[in-house]
């Protein structure tokens, strides 16, 4: 790895109730990144995380906010780098690719570095989570950017601008969600690297609740959706609206034609109110989506303020 003397790097891991798996994750990256200082962030663990992590040569500071958002936030936050390394404390992600993923973000010149998860082992990554993240993925990619394969890996490189240009909104799992999003809306220089992905030790157990999780981030995509791209979001309402009452208001309207009545009043003054709803769905769209154009050119002046990262 042909990095300068110079570069400040950081490995930042999350952790909850990770007592077995943190010195694991600690070690690996030591052995894999031995320059460079590795901070864990401790989210009101009930077990000896902090203790073990302090023992195996981390250095461990706290978030009392509970949620991996509220951590990511104030890592960001607190520490001042070149390039961070995001990872989670669970020791599923392979560490010898650490070296890989920085020296790519380096020599490209990428504000993030994504792992994209690799595995042939069903307990690391079950089937239905497998399926649950391609399908969250291709919602997202078809949206901002087919630009990434595993939008929810908690495997990454980000550079300064990235980290702090990156509003944090989040409180949970659907971090990743945002991360994405910021990325793919700025249309940063991003990369990809496949990296290996196991199962956790034994007597490590997942928080990662599969359908609670998977609900929360589907409901992040949608508010993203609705908040960096309004006119495609009130659009799919206003052809929703007006389908619904062209079929309600169709027979209505005929049946006036061929006998000059209205027998069936309520059908006709819902599909009225649909195709009114409509038009007003069209109507936000157009208008908020000159508010997000706005906003985004917001996010790139902030984004622009940091200096690009350091490149080989």
């Amino acid at each position: 790895m042909n990095l300068p003397d110079t570069l400040r790097v950081v490995v930042l891991v999350p952790c909850y109730n990770e007592e077995t798996a943190i010195p694991l994750v600690i070690r690996d990256f030591q052995a894999a990144l031995p320059d460079y200082p590795i901070y864990v962030y401790d989210n009101n663990s009930s077990d000896r995380t902090a203790e073990v992590a302090r023992a195996a040569g981390a250095i461990v500071r706290t978030e009392s906010m509970q949620g991996k958002g509220h951590v990511i936030r104030r890592m960001f936050a607190d520490i001042e780098a070149d390039f961070y390394i995001l990872v989670d404390g669970d020791a599923t992600y392979e560490a010898a690719a650490a070296p890989r993923l920085l020296e790519c973000a380096y020599q490209g010149g990428f504000d993030m570095v994504n792992g994209a998860r690799v595995t042939d082992r069903e307990a690391a990554y079950r089937r239905g989570h497998v399926l649950g993240n391609r399908v969250l993925t291709g919602l997202v990619t078809s949206v901002f950017g087919r630009r990434l394969s595993d939008m929810l890996s908690g495997y990454r490189v980000f550079s300064r601008r990235f980290v702090k240009s990156f509003p944090a909104l989040s409180a949970g799992f659907e971090t990743e969600t945002e991360l994405t999003v910021h990325a793919l809306e700025l249309a940063m220089p991003i990369s990809e690297v496949p990296t290996t992905y196991i199962e956790r030790p034994a007597g490590s157990f997942s928080k990662l609740r599969t359908y609670h999780d998977g609900f929360r981030i589907l409901t992040t995509i949608v508010n993203l959706v609705k908040q960096e791209r309004p006119l495609l979001f009130f659009t799919i309402l206003c052809v929703l609206f007006f389908l619904a009452g062209a079929l309600l208001g169709i027979p209505v309207v005929l049946e006036f034609l061929r006998t000059g009545l209205v027998p069936r009043l309520p059908t006709a003054v819902l599909a009225t109110g649909l195709i009114m709803l409509s038009a007003l769905s069209a109507a936000c769209g157009l208008i908020l989506d000159t508010v997000a154009l706005g906003r985004r050119e917001m996010k790139r002046m902030a984004y622009l303020n940091y200096p690009a990262p350091p490149r080989a």
